[in-house]
């Protein structure tokens, strides 16, 4: 993959090209206007991981891209500001450099450096190494947090090293409401915060009007929707496969006030089979799934969508959210989904300006 090039007074025809893109994949369903949300032309990104580069006593980050001139073979990129980037990880890159170039403790076999960081500057960095880490390193890590205002976090193989603590706390505000967010080093999160503020408002928007109906969310995370959906439902079942991610739901949860909202572990698939009575177990007793009123779903899949077996059991929700991070399977989902529902709302979010990457939502709801 190329290293994007960012060039913000050209962001508006990349964007245009994108939308008219989306507009012909989707032709075929007849489709109501593309609703557009635009990112910050550059600095949107607030999670990058950058290989460090050592050459004799020079130091420096370092991303990897195709040969022009070898093809098959990658060539070395040096960066030293990235503009892709928030602004926070920009400040920061050339000062960890500077201040662990000369310390061995510190910079011994460091082979790469990954940064989590927030809106209001909040910033967790990971150091990880081709070597074991002790307690000199621990102390010599600490004062680099103490110097550079950060958090910091060792790995090495079979080691992890926690010195302060292993997230950040996001703060976004969606339609007047400020949103906590804990979100972990390593675990998924939406890396533009600016366009996930776009999808967790429009998402709000789309599903108002539902405080006497239940929701259903697959593939939950973190609980990103469900803590900015849970007040248009009057409850909200959320599934999640990752173990750490339900723990971090929670978390998300507690901490927004949020109490209507039960969180399962458990596979896409396993849920499914436990909403049409097909898996028991002591945990799907727990869940009294027969005292919900679902009338929207919400899913999130990964890039490869849905599998038909899916795409029919979600015909029989009135309302379906699709967020989409792949437009092409979505459309393959949509041959299905359109058999029963009308296509309401079709929006691109530019999660990634500069790339090929399109992020989609759409709206679906039943036909009398």
């Amino acid at each position: 993959m190329a290293i994007p090039v960012v060039d913000p007074p050209r962001y508006a025809q990349q964007l245009n090209a994108k939308r008219d893109h989306i507009i012909e994949t989707f032709a075929a369903f007849s489709p109501p206007p593309l609703e557009v949300h635009a990112s910050p032309p550059s600095h949107y990104r607030q999670r990058c991981e950058f290989r460090l580069w050592h050459d004799g006593d020079d130091l420096y980050y370092a991303m990897f891209e195709a040969d022009p001139e070898e093809p098959g073979k990658k060539r070395v990129v040096r960066l030293d500001q990235y503009p892709v980037a928030g602004r926070r990880i920009n400040e920061l890159m050339p000062r960890l450099i500077e201040a662990i170039r000369d310390r061995p403790l510190l910079r011994h076999r460091l082979f790469q450096v990954e940064f989590l960081t927030t809106l209001d500057g909040e910033a967790l960095v990971t150091l990880i190494y081709h070597r074991q880490l002790d307690e000199d390193w621990d102390e010599a890590a600490r004062e680099l947090e103490s110097r550079l205002g950060i958090m910091i976090i060792g790995r090495a193989r079979k080691q992890r090293r926690v010195l302060t603590r292993d997230h950040v706390w996001e703060c976004l505000e969606v339609n007047g409401r400020h949103l906590h967010y804990q979100q972990i080093e390593n675990s998924f999160t939406q890396p533009n915060a600016e366009i996930c503020r776009a999808m967790l408002g429009w998402a709000q928007e789309v599903t108002a009007g539902s405080q006497d109906r239940d929701l259903v969310e697959l593939y939950c995370g973190n609980a990103n929707f469900t803590v900015a959906l849970a007040g248009n439902f009057r409850r909200v079942m959320a599934t999640e496969i990752s173990r750490t991610s339900v723990a971090s739901a929670r978390e998300n949860l507690q901490a927004n006030g949020i109490d209507n909202v039960t969180v399962g572990r458990m596979s896409a698939e396993e849920f499914s089979q436990a909403l049409k009575g097909e898996k028991g177990g002591r945990r799907v007793e727990s869940w009294a799934l027969h005292e919900y009123d679902f009338s929207t779903v919400l899913v999130d899949p990964p890039r490869a969508g849905l599998d038909a077996q899916s795409c029919y059991q979600l015909s029989e929700y009135e309302r379906i959210v699709y967020i989409s991070c792949n437009p092409d399977t979505l459309a393959q989902n949509l041959q299905i989904l359109v058999q029963t529902h009308d296509l309401s709302r079709v929006a691109l979010f530019d999660q990634f300006p500069w790339t090929d990457h399109c992020e989609c939502g759409v709206l679906l709801e039943r036909r009398a």
